[in-house]
Order: C-alpha cells, then sequence, then structure tokens
C-alpha cells in the first residue's frame, strides 16, 4: 500500500536484518521515518546496536521499555497456559497485545500515522478497496500467521515493506547497504525471553516449584508410568516420554484437573476439527457456513475445511481430512487463497 504525503512513519526496529532493511527501503522513498525500539526482555539485543543503526540511517530513534507490560502480557500468559495443560503462542500474543497494541497506542498519541515492521506479509486492497492482511510472497518465511489476531481497524496502519521480498533478496540489500546489523539475530517467532535451557525449566523455575508428577495414561486410563509434571509436555509430543511401547506414543491429551497426561498411538493423534474461540476477523464477519484453510500451527501446511460460527465469538472447524495434534491453546488461522480471513484461539479438538 501507498503511503500519502504528510504521513509520519515509525519502524519498529530489533536489531536484526529484517527491520534493518525494512527501515532502509522506507527511507528511499523519503518519508518522515524513525524508528522506535521496544525493551520487552533482558534477553533482548542491547540498544546501542539499534542506536548505531539508527545514526547509519539518520532516522530519529525512541527507546520505549515495555518490559512490565510484556511480562504481564506474554510471560505470564505463556506460564499459566502450560500449567492449565495447553500449548501457548507467545508471539501471536505479542504482535497483538504489545507490538501492534501499546506500541500502536504510544505512536498515535505522538501523531504517527503508520507503523512499519520487518514482518513478511502484506497489507494489500481487495477487489472492493479493502485493506486486508496477505501471506508473504515468501512461504518459507510468511510470518501472517502470527498476526492473526491484529485489529482490522489497524491494517489501513501498517507498513510491512518485505512482505513481497525474499529472505535471500533482504540479506542481499542488507550487505549491499552495508547496514550494521547480525545476520544471526533471532527470528521473532523465537521465543525471545527464555534463557539458555528448556522452557521447562523456565516456566518451573518462574512457579518456583518442579512439576508434580503424575500419571501417563491411555484412552482407557489404563497406567503406563509416570510423568515430571503437565506442564512438561504439549500435545502432538513423542520425544523425552520415556515409555518402551511397540511404536510410538504421542501425547493426545492433557489432563490437568487429574494430573494426567494420556498418550496414544499416531491414528489417536487425528482429529477431524476443532473448535475456537475468540475469533478475530479480518473480513465482514461471517453469519453462516464458509469454506477456508485452516492453519492450526506454524509451518502447518493448512487443511480445507467448513467454518460454522457457534455464537459467543467461536466457531467450529470440520477439517477435509483429519489432522494430527490439534492442540487447545494454539492459535488457528483462517485463509481464502492468500489472505487471512481471521484467527482465534483451539479449545478443543473433535472427537
Amino acid at each position: 500500500m501507498s503511503v500519502s504525503v504528510g504521513s509520519r512513519v515509525a519502524i519498529a526496529l530489533s536489531g536484526g536484518v529484517d527491520s534493518a532493511v525494512a527501515a532502509a527501503l522506507l527511507q528511499r522513498q523519503g518519508l518522515d521515518l524513525r524508528g522506535v525500539h521496544l525493551r520487552l526482555s533482558p534477553l533482548a539485543a542491547p540498544p546501542d546496536r539499534v542506536e548505531a543503526l539508527a545514526h547509519y540511517l539518520g532516522i530519529p530513534l525512541t527507546v520505549l521499555d515495555l518490559q512490565a507490560e510484556f511480562t504481564r502480557e506474554v510471560v505470564e500468559y505463556f506460564v499459566s497456559e502450560y500449567v492449565r495443560g495447553r500449548t501457548p503462542n507467545p508471539c501471536v500474543r505479542c504482535n497483538a497485545a504489545i507490538k501492534f497494541g501499546n506500541l500502536w497506542d504510544y505512536l498515535k498519541k505522538g501523531g504517527v500515522t503508520h507503523l512499519a515492521t520487518g514482518h513478511y506479509a502484506r497489507i494489500d486492497l481487495d477487489d472492493q478497496g479493502v485493506p486486508g492482511l496477505f501471506r508473504g510472497v515468501d512461504r518459507r518465511k510468511d510470518q501472517s500467521y502470527f498476526l492473526s489476531r491484529l485489529p482490522l481497524s489497524l491494517l489501513p496502519n501498517l507498513l510491512f515493506p518485505l512482505g513481497r521480498m525474499t529472505k535471500e533478496e533482504v540479506r542481499r540489500l542488507s550487505q549491499e547497504a552495508g547496514l550494521p546489523v547480525r545476520e544471526n539475530q533471532p527470528e521473532s517467532m523465537e521465543l525471545c525471553f527464555i534463557p539458555a535451557g528448556s522452557y521447562q525449566d523456565f516456566i518451573q523455575a518462574r512457579r518456583g516449584v518442579k512439576g508434580s508428577p503424575g500419571d501417563f495414561v491411555d484412552c482407557r486410563g489404563r497406567i503406563l508410568g509416570r510423568h515430571r509434571g503437565v506442564e512438561c509436555y504439549t500435545v502432538g509430543q513423542r520425544r523425552g516420554l520415556g515409555i518402551p511401547a511397540r511404536e510410538p506414543f504421542y501425547v493426545i491429551g492433557i489432563q490437568p484437573e487429574t494430573n494426567r497426561v494420556v498418550l496414544g498411538y499416531r491414528e489417536e493423534l487425528l482429529s477431524p476439527g476443532l473448535i475456537a474461540s475468540g475469533m478475530n476477523w479480518l473480513i465482514p464477519p461471517p453469519v453462516g457456513e464458509i469454506e477456508a484453510v485452516a492453519v492450526i500451527r506454524y509451518r502447518h501446511p493448512g487443511v480445507r475445511s467448513r467454518i460454522t460460527p457457534r455464537g459467543g465469538g467461536s466457531v467450529q472447524a470440520a477439517f477435509e481430512t483429519p489432522q494430527p495434534a490439534v492442540a487447545p491453546g494454539q492459535a488457528v488461522a483462517f485463509y481464502d487463497g492468500d489472505r487471512v480471513l481471521g484467527g482465534g484461539w483451539i479449545e478443543a479438538r473433535m472427537q
């Protein structure tokens, strides 16, 4: 989408190559551009690296400390979801609540009209001239799934300069421009707030207690062994179970109310559909059944589905073919071709 004369654009700078190249591309357009860097975690990129980039580009920089908000909205959510036996998606949560929530609220007060980031996604106009969210051209790097909970009203104010580029093109432009960035900066979909070690260690450290051991059981309730705590497992997990069997076991269910983890074989992991809550529509909310492709986790290829509204912001998605590892707590995004129709939180898998 084009930006009108007089627009004031802020580019979120992480210190990595993607946001740096996005900033350089916008600068070439002669926009009224300024940088903003979010301090979200003690593990984040040092501000001096981002300051060096802003100085190199010749744009003003604001460092905004949102560590308290990030801890409340993302870290505590991450821990509590695992303790509840669910599989959280902190990047989806962070984008909606922090990067395009708290940050946008701050920028609007300063007169900024557009927020740009280095996400691999597109904001394009549909046939009626309405802005929509679309997949990035580079399907290997596409991040539209992580943006499925952004408010529809915000789309006209967003710029994704990398949406039509491949990662290889971005790296080449960075090198040609001599941008002072680190090529190995963590990707935006990684767990930026967890230090070296496992996420299970992080969760138990945040809670101040070790996990509460319980029983592994099969679908008929027969005890198979002992687990380390429900927060240590996620639906679809195969490794680290330690239960010998004629074929691999998978986690097919987590029952925090009974402190049990249900195991089964791969065919028992399949589900014909799901129930999702908290739907965020990026189109006019449908009043009847629609067809769409459901993406139930990042890197999932998607499955054609019948989406039926259930009221109260929930939907049922019936898959064309059964899918493995439908994990409560994960985000689901619905697509029509490359366009994101909306997204919600998986509450349950259909039996």
